[in-house]
């Protein structure tokens, strides 16, 4: 499903009453209709609503949806926080018709006393076009709704959350529920605004469908991601599935390189080799049955470097079809040249991860001499490094340090944490929406190397190898967390999760978002 920023939104808004001629009446009718079932389906116990309106087009939200409830018996009270003079356009002609049907409109003027109790609160303050910080009376009043201990529903998105960066301006609205518009917006669609926005519905309200196709931003779901899955026939063999090569491992840090090549193996990969320093040939061998092992030339602190790059070449030159680098690798000066050497010379699509993105972190120029497609795969301190930028300056804007980082360095990445932020060269943003707190532990980033890899050997494009990589690993951990809880969750159990996880997601009913129309 594709995701709205706050331009995106007025532009959308703007067409459909300019070039499509469907007045903004009408749209304000059908969001606060949609907004009033959705009510009345969730409580519907409910016999007494507070409607908070703000002085805008929220507010006249806030003011049909009074209407709607009242024609089905509820008793509602809209509390005005604005100066009702100051209402002009479509949300002044509905505040005049709650008015005249004897809508209980009440005008707080600074006085939260005059609030009755109610079973559930419509938060209708502020929409998508909030910019400012939140303070005075209004940053009163939201924290008064936060306090009342009943459910509250949110009109578009809680009142304070910034549409674009998911951050609170001063303070939001803590939902329970929230009724947004068109189409999800980004900022409840990344966190922290994902915990203030609680369960979302998603309103038609007849703005055309084709005012959506251009939109470069996605929320991930299993029906947006099954089309990618191929068919397994009968009549094919394991070179049909590709053969992905891995560079990985160190002293103390082979457990990685058996992480990365497992996950490749569950995702399907019809070959695995895992190339390591000579000296840790022994155990690699042990550590994976299934995956073949390369001991390859080693420096005298037994890792890969500069005395390697020709015998990894060689290997590359037969019928690898990708490869991924990194997970355990070391970052070493010898191995710093011996990555960079790689990356200008494979003609093969990689995924790149770990102690590889520390090194390529000292010249991220490298990644211009790139011959074949890559793929990044940074955590916020690998992330924070690549940019330039503290962790909390990647944390504080995830979308646009994404972007910027892929268009210039032409790489798709992969922003991993809670929702995993996917960027392309050319623009586009794909969300995640699946994973667990679960998966805060060591080796998972391996498991996803891996996992992108294999995809990436089966010859998916890097697109839809981390689209499919990203949900079907954050899946793997879901389907772990339902069976044996998130506490104690280890990255092999996930890896060894992920072919259930594959099988599972064109049959799968769960959406992040629910859509009515």
């Amino acid at each position: 499903m594709k995701i709205a920023t706050r331009e995106i939104v007025r532009e959308i808004d703007r067409l459909t009453i300019q070039k499509y001629g469907i007045p903004g009446l009408v749209l304000m009718e059908n969001a606060g209709r949609a907004a009033a079932d959705v009510l009345l389906d969730n409580f519907a116990y409910a016999q007494k609503v507070a409607i908070f309106s703000g002085g805008g087009n929220n507010g006249g939200d806030g003011f049909v949806i009074a209407r709607h409830l009242i024609s089905e018996g509820l008793d509602v009270d809209t509390y005005i926080v604005s100066d009702p003079k100051k209402y002009k356009g479509d949300a002044l002609t509905n505040y005049k018709a709650l008015k005249n049907l004897d809508g209980n409109i009440i005008e707080l003027k600074d006085n939260l006393r005059k609030y009755k109790q109610a079973d559930v609160i419509v938060d209708a303050l502020f929409g998508t076009g909030l910019e400012r910080e939140i303070a005075g009376f209004h940053k009163k009043v939201i924290e008064f709704i936060n306090s009342q201990g009943v459910p509250t529903l949110a009109v578009d998105l809680p009142s304070g959350i910034d549409s674009n960066t998911g951050y609170p301006l001063g303070t939001a609205v803590l939902a329970d529920i929230t009724v947004t518009f068109v189409l999800p917006k980004l900022g409840i669609s990344i966190y922290p605004g994902v915990e203030y926005a609680g369960e979302i519905y998603v309103a038609g309200i007849t703005t055309p469908y084709s005012l959506e196709d251009q939109i470069p931003y996605e929320l991930l779901s299993s029906e947006s991601v099954a089309d990618i899955l191929a068919p397994r026939y009968e009549d094919t063999n394991k070179g049909t599935y590709g053969h992905l090569f891995i560079l990985a491992g160190s002293a103390g840090k082979s457990g990685a390189a058996a992480l990365a090549a497992l996950g490749a193996q569950r995702s399907g990969a019809g070959l695995v080799t895992v190339g390591v320093p000579r000296s840790l040939n022994p155990i690699m061998e042990q550590k994976t049955t299934e995956a073949m092992t390369e001991p390859l030339p080693e420096t005298d602190m037994e890792t890969l470097g500069t005395v390697s790059v020709k015998r990894v070449l060689e290997i590359m030159k037969g019928k690898k079809t990708a490869l991924a680098i990194g997970p355990g690798i070391s970052t070493t000066d010898e191995t710093r040249e011996f990555l960079y050497e790689i990356i200008r010379n494979s003609n093969l699509p990689m995924v790149i991860d770990a102690d590889a993105l520390t090194l390529v972190a000292e010249n991220p120029e490298i990644l211009k001499e790139a011959k074949a497609p890559i793929v990044l795969t940074p955590h916020p301190g690998e992330m924070s490094r690549l940019a330039g930028i503290s962790t909390q300056e990647v944390q504080d804007d995830r979308i646009g340090v994404s972007l910027d980082f892929s268009a210039k360095y032409n790489v798709y990445l992969v922003l991993k944490g809670a929702r995993s932020i996917i960027s392309t060269p050319e623009g586009e943003i794909f969300i995640n929406t699946t994973g667990n707190a679960g998966m805060a532990s060591g080796g998972m980033g391996d498991v996803l190397t891996g996992i992108i890899g294999g995809f990436l050997a089966q010859r998916l494009d890097p697109l839809e190898a981390c689209v499919l990589g990203v949900f079907a690993h954050g899946l793997a951990g879901d389907l772990v967390a339902r069976k044996n809880g998130e506490a104690g969750m280890i990255a092999s159990d996930v890896a060894n999760s992920l072919p259930h996880a594959i099988k599972e997601i064109p049959q799968m009913d769960e959406h992040p978002v629910t859509r009515i129309r």
